[in-house]
């Protein structure tokens, strides 16, 4: 067992946060391992709720794999606000752990998917019986809980109502989008940033097939499974993601990483769906160099000189 309270003698020591069900990475986050060791860089998988870490000991606690928080939501918060030398920072990760944040970045003109919010026990006022609805809490990850209906649908009707219900009775707020049908053909692009010396650089992007056939029946594990394939970024989906980052409250300048989730809109537009800030994917291995780069930014952050 790795010993969490040892700092390395000479060489920056970083944690790569993770959870018990992923005690040694997600497969792509372990692609940095070896760019970081040739940077002269000690990286090691430590679980954010490991009753033993000494996070104290390392020179930079990396968020990358924590993707049981969203039950254990408000603990999970209130760790990172524990933690020193946090990337992303913990304020930033609690505001980007419910997802309200899109009604912020809305008003700060970032075209962003539109929203309904139901708070625990309000009711639902459904909307008309006509297009498809996107339901899931507005803390979550990895596309739990969350679910597609066809509101033309007698059966999809009741069970949107009773997913609500199921959310609402947990106490969870909820969010009612409409599905974009675009997403059908052209599916999710996800831009992925990394830290640069003037603020958040673009590095490379990916294309996400729709995962959501229907309604919500449950996911077994953490996530559901993506189809994913490498994809250039428009100018006009760049511009869209430059403008969400520079609405993060404090500044895009803190941010170690950043992921901005983009779909097409009724007008063939992007527009946000999620700006991914604590604990995104960052899909290393669809993007020669990516690996290279993000050690960059992490050596960049400790200060330590890149071989």
């Amino acid at each position: 067992m790795t010993d969490h309270h040892q700092p390395t003698r000479g060489k920056p020591r970083v944690a790569l946060v993770t959870c018990a069900w992923l005690p040694d990475l997600d497969p792509d986050d372990r692609l940095v391992l070896a760019p970081l060791a040739r940077r002269g860089v000690t990286a090691e998988a430590v679980g954010w709720a490991d009753p033993t870490a000494d996070w104290s000991a390392y020179d930079l606690v990396v968020l990358r794999s924590p993707w049981d928080y969203a039950l254990r939501h408000d603990e999970f918060v209130a760790w990172a606000s524990t933690v020193p030398a946090l990337a992303n920072p913990a304020d930033v990760v609690r505001w980007n752990t419910d997802k309200r944040y899109l009604g912020e970045l809305s008003r700060a003109g970032v075209p962003t998917v539109p929203t309904d919010w139901v708070a625990p026990g309000q009711s639902w006022r459904r909307p008309a019986e006509r297009g498809e609805y996107v339901i899931k809490p507005a803390v979550s990850a990895g596309s739990q809980d969350t679910g597609r209906y066809d509101l033309a649908d007698p059966e999809h009707r009741e069970l949107a109502a009773a997913h609500v219900r199921r959310l609402s009775d947990a106490g969870r707020l909820t969010m009612v989008q409409p599905y974009l049908d675009a997403i059908d053909t052209a599916g999710e692009t996800a831009l992925l940033f990394l830290a640069g010396p003037q603020g958040p650089t673009f590095s490379h992007a990916i294309r996400k097939s729709p995962m959501l056939t229907g309604p919500d029946l449950g996911v077994e594990g953490l996530f559901r499974p993506e189809e994913v394939a490498a994809r250039t970024a428009t100018p006009e989906q760049l511009e869209v993601a430059r403008r969400a980052l520079a609405a993060v409250p404090g500044g895009p300048g803190r941010l170690l990483y950043a992921r901005v989730d983009l779909v097409p809109g009724p007008d063939g537009a992007p527009v946000l769906v999620e700006l991914e800030l604590t604990e995104p994917s960052l899909f290393l291995g669809y993007a020669d160099g990516a690996a290279d780069r993000l050690a960059d930014a992490i050596a960049s952050r400790l200060g330590h000189a890149v071989a």
